[in-house]
């Protein structure tokens, strides 16, 4: 299925996703935005008109989506590898977006991809696949033909590292929402060697959420949002640095924020328990009543410049009539949503392009629909998808 709006950078169908044990982070400043007093100009002139127009947005510290690594050892299907590149070696190399300051040699038994060509890609063709490997050696090890699949569900070794650094809200619409993102991936590419390095990328979270009755709760987006107003979204928002260094028992204003301050364990259990804490919040679902979280992959949202959401399955014990009354009730962020709506699961598997309910969807809601329909995460754990393919193969649109 083809749409300009989304792609996938990653997904976990051989796993049928990842639980949090399976995850890592790393956190480092050579992952964040790289900054420019021209660009940093721009953002404050887009903010002071954004608030002045919606004063109820707030500026907040987020994690921002460098690149990820896949255990190679583990791999059965690449997130996604380029059909032009051919393997040369088998020697694996660490790709961090070609910047000079971070592309190292990396172990073997690890294989990084950026989101630096992922970028570049959609300036030159929107129909080509996302998130290109840069390394020839990666797709040679991580293509179907060479790789063995050899772990399960219950296997605590981490087979995923993200790379995390920092940005905020305030950089993320000053970049990312810019009318001059062209121009500032240029500058990118041409100062970083990273068409990607002065945008924000921050990195949001997604809930697919699947009632006791088979029913996936969608939400309509009210007029307070700052994007994709009323359109059918799932419940997500943003993992918070700040929440992670108040749990470690540091009281810090958003300002004040760094990757020192933090560890990547407690950063893990936020990235998992923050869209609990979304559903908790937009939905007004207790988190007595949400099964433990299931990532499926990272979508892209090419409305925003290619934005990189984290997309989650959580299974809820109450039936979907028990979920619409405690909605109507209101929860924390109620005034985020105007509405509730229940699809199937067999709709939600048979939704595509064609349907009409695809156009009332989000960019991220559509993401978080891809990722659903290629990893199954609600079909029996630790076997692997007999049918599942490289998303390169699939020619999923930019």
């Amino acid at each position: 299925m083809t749409d300009s709006q989304v792609s996938l950078l990653l997904h976990c169908a051989a796993w049928r996703g990842l639980l949090q044990a399976q995850v890592q982070v790393e956190l480092s400043e050579r992952f964040s935005r790289q900054t420019d007093p021209a660009v940093d100009r721009h953002i404050e002139e887009v903010w002071t008109e954004r608030v002045s127009k919606e004063p109820w947005l707030f500026n907040g510290s987020k994690f921002r989506l460098h690149s990820f690594c896949l255990s190679s050892s583990s791999v059965s299907h690449p997130a996604c590898t380029p059909p032009s590149h051919t393997p040369s070696s088998d020697r694996a190399e660490e790709q961090q977006g070609d910047t000079p300051h971070s592309t190292q040699r990396m172990e073997k038994s690890c294989i990084t991809h950026s989101l630096h060509d992922a970028a570049q890609s959609s300036l030159d063709r929107r129909s080509r696949a996302v998130n290109q490997v840069e390394s020839a050696d990666s797709v040679s090890a991580l293509s179907p033909a060479s790789s063995t699949f050899n772990k399960n569900a219950d296997d605590p070794e981490p087979l995923l590292t993200l790379r995390l650094g920092l940005t905020c809200y305030k950089d993320y619409l000053g970049t990312n929402w810019s009318c001059r993102v062209a121009e500032l991936r240029q500058h990118g590419e041409a100062e970083f060697g990273d068409a990607l390095a002065l945008l924000a990328q921050p990195l949001g979270v997604g809930g697919v959420l699947c009632t006791a009755d088979g029913q996936v709760v969608l939400i309509r987006r009210s007029q307070k949002v700052a994007e994709a107003v009323g359109l059918l979204d799932i419940p997500g928002g943003h993992p918070e640095p700040k929440v992670v260094c108040e749990r470690l028992g540091q009281a810090v204003c958003e300002e004040q924020i760094s990757v020192d301050m933090m560890q990547q364990r407690p950063v893990v259990s936020e990235l998992f328990s923050s869209v609990c804490a979304e559903i908790r919040d937009e939905v007004n679902i207790p988190l007595s009543s949400l099964g433990e979280p299931v990532l499926m992959g990272v979508a892209l949202n090419h409305t925003s410049a290619g934005r990189p959401s984290a997309e989650f399955y959580v299974s809820c014990s109450l039936t979907s009539d028990e979920v619409r009354k405690l909605y109507w009730k209101g929860g924390a962020e109620a005034h985020e949503s105007t509405d509730i709506v229940f699809l199937g699961r067999t709709e939600v598997l048979q939704l595509d392009i064609s349907s009409p309910l695809w156009a009332e969807l989000c960019p991220s809601a559509k993401g978080a629909v891809l990722l659903y329909q290629t990893v199954r995460p609600d079909s029996e754990r630790g076997q692997r998808q007999p049918d599942a393919q490289p998303i390169a193969s699939e020619k999923r649109s930019r």
